[in-house]
């Protein structure tokens, strides 16, 4: 009922295009030739030249209308500007983020200190009873790697859903791969190992006869 239909002649018809953010589906659109309601005029330019460009415009401009303010912007920074949450969302997410696995990898190595302190006599037992430097490293590994892994199990339906929910808000989106939250489960074991692995070692390889000395 708000629509005003108006009679004219179709002089073309182009490909869908999206007139509003990818938030909103492609809208009907119907372009239309009038000279006396001319509102915006857009201008190719070459960016090597903006500033020059932009002053002969305004000249331009002036001269035909001298009453009226000169006001301008550019088609990129308008699209810049409709997802501008969007990219500020992408960069708290990438400190938080950051902060997050600093934190989770100093938990990492203090657990890993504090438990390797108390398994030292049987580090050294293990290695008398003659038990080689890589399985020692192996059954150490496996203490800190079981919980990254459990971790890992509970966090991908967490993060699968609260990614669904959030490109819900799109009219167009991609879809969440799979192998995605296999890299991140990869990566976040390599980051535990690596963690630990220095202390994991430096307690296989230390001499036995310190660790069983009486304290």
């Amino acid at each position: 009922p708000d629509v005003v239909l108006k009679k004219g002649r179709v002089l073309g018809v182009v490909q869908n295009f999206n007139i509003t953010p990818l938030k909103s589906p492609v809208q009907p659109l119907v372009m239309h030739y009038s000279a006396l309601r001319f509102q915006y005029l857009y201008v190719r330019i070459n960016q090597s030249n903006t500033r020059a460009m932009t002053s002969m415009i305004e000249r331009k401009f002036t001269e035909f209308y001298p009453k009226q303010p000169f006001e301008y912007s550019f088609l990129d920074d308008n699209l810049d500007a409709m997802y501008t949450s969007e990219e500020r969302l992408g960069t708290i997410f990438s400190y938080f983020s950051f902060l997050a696995i600093v934190i989770a990898c100093l938990g990492v190595l203090g657990l890993s200190l504090c438990s390797i302190q108390q398994r030292v006599k049987e580090i050294g037992i293990r290695k008398v009873l003659g038990a080689s430097v890589p399985s020692i490293t192996r059954e150490l590994l496996k203490e800190f790697v079981k919980p990254v892994l459990i971790a890992t199990v509970i966090a991908t339906p967490i993060a699968w859903y609260l990614m669904s929910k959030w490109l819900e808000d799109f009219a167009y989106r991609v879809g969440i791969s799979w192998w995605i939250f296999i890299a991140a489960g990869i990566v976040a074991l390599l980051i535990a190992i690596l963690t630990v692995s220095i202390q994991v070692v430096r307690a296989a390889i230390a001499n036995p006869v310190k660790s069983l000395r009486t304290e």
